[in-house]
């Protein structure tokens, strides 16, 4: 078995959908995941946006985001039963969990960096919550085109 893996799905449903139906396009989502060994850890409903172009004569549509942790296999089969709802003009699925190690990555070395930087200077590495938030502080100005 893969490993589990974290996936962000959108899709986009039509103007004229209900509640009811976007419900159950959503219930379905979740109910894979289920059978299949993932999770579906969050969902938003972004509501009804313009569309950038005409999709399917359509010029708004109803924005759902989902995230999931499940393998390979369980996002080809949403993807496959995606297809088939009319109702579902267009949807999307990204892996993330490669950009929230890079982001967590970057995090770490930024805030190692700004640690020392402070201890070089004589002052405690984290800054006390007492000290005001820096605005025009050196240390953002410097962490750019530094490498690490």
């Amino acid at each position: 078995m893969s490993a589990l893996r974290t996936y962000e799905l959108v899709y986009i449903v039509t103007p004229e959908a209900t509640e009811e139906l976007i419900s159950s396009i959503h219930e379905q989502g979740e109910q894979t995941p289920q059978r299949m060994g993932g999770s579906l850890s969050k969902t938003e409903n972004w509501g009804r946006r313009k569309l950038a172009y005409e999709i399917k004569r359509q010029k708004e549509g109803v924005y759902v985001l989902e995230v999931i942790e499940g393998t390979g296999e369980l996002m080809k089969e949403l993807d496959r039963r995606l297809k088939v709802v009319d109702q579902v003009i267009r949807h999307l699925v990204v892996r993330v969990d490669e950009e929230q190690r890079v982001v967590e990555r970057t995090r770490t070395r930024r805030q190692s960096f700004q640690e020392r930087r402070r201890v070089a200077r004589g002052l405690p590495p984290r800054p006390d919550p007492s000290e005001r938030p820096a605005t025009n502080d050196d240390d953002a100005g410097d962490l750019e085109g530094i490498e690490v």
